[in-house]
Formats: structure tokens, C-alpha cells, sequence
């Protein structure tokens, strides 16, 4: 059982980052990959969104979430990479990839990770339009999400 957490500035290739996830692993039946991008709705355009964290809490936390997930859903393997910084509409933000035994434990540990990802990660977000900057607060529906691990 291994994790991997990367925090970074720069954008990534996801499917570079799922070809190096899935290298051979014996016992894997199940990979899921996740990847989340920056959202502009067409009612309300954002040109760019800053994220703004505290590396060594940030680092902790997602390492927590990974290492939570593997314990609960026997998964061989997690990765977690999460940007920071200024980001434009349909760039990357996070990537979550799982491995397991079975499909079930690999997509419920992919869904764990980020619903607490969602709600507890210690990450600020900044929108910019062009109507000018606004901090975006947390949604109740996340929140919500997350209560189904409990």
C-alpha cells in the first residue's frame, strides 16, 4: 500500500499521471481516476481562479484523506495531485487515482477522497471575472456529500 501527494503550482498531464499511476500491480482488479477542472459557467465567466493554501497543512490533511481511504477500502494505491496558484477555465486543478483488489473499493476510496477534499482541505479559492475578484465560500451540498462516509 503506498500514497503519493503532490502539491503543485504547474500544470500536470492527467493521462501522462494515469499511465504512471497504473504500473503493474499483482493484485489490482480496479483503477479509478478523477480529475477535476477549472469551471467557467457561461452565465457567470471566470478568467482565472487562485488557490491560495498553507503548504505543511495542506500536504498533512491530503496525506490524512489518502491514508484514511486506504485503511477503510483496502486500496493498494492512492495519488492525490492538487494545484495551487493562479489557474485558467479547463486547466487541471486535482487528480485523484485509486487501485484495488475490486471496482467498488477503488471508486468509493476515489469519492472518499474527494468529498473530504471538498470539505476539509485547508485551500481558498479566489475567482476572477470580468466584473472584478471574489472569494468563493463553501457549499452546504458538500458538506452534505461527506455525511455518508460517517
Amino acid at each position: 500500500m503506498s500514497i503519493t501527494v503532490r502539491l503543485q503550482s504547474d500544470i500536470f498531464d492527467p493521462g501522462a499521471e494515469t499511465n504512471a499511476f497504473l504500473t503493474a500491480h499483482t493484485k489490482a482488479g480496479a483503477a479509478v481516476t478523477f480529475t477535476g477542472l477549472v469551471r467557467s459557467d457561461p452565465t457567470n465567466p471566470i478568467t482565472s481562479l487562485t488557490l491560495e493554501h498553507y503548504p505543511p497543512v495542506a500536504q498533512a490533511q491530503l496525506e490524512e484523506f489518502a491514508n484514511r481511504a486506504i485503511a477503510r477500502f483496502g486500496l493498494l494505491k492512492a495519488t492525490v495531485i492538487h494545484r495551487y496558484g493562479k489557474m485558467l477555465p479547463n486547466e487541471p486543478i486535482v487528480q485523484v487515482m485509486t487501485l484495488a483488489p475490486h471496482r467498488n473499493a477503488a471508486f468509493e476510496g476515489a469519492q472518499f477522497i474527494m468529498d473530504f477534499l471538498k470539505t476539509d482541505a485547508p485551500f481558498w479559492k479566489k475567482e476572477t471575472s470580468p466584473t472584478g475578484e471574489n472569494w468563493v465560500d463553501a457549499k452546504i451540498q458538500d458538506d452534505t456529500t461527506k455525511l455518508r462516509w460517517e
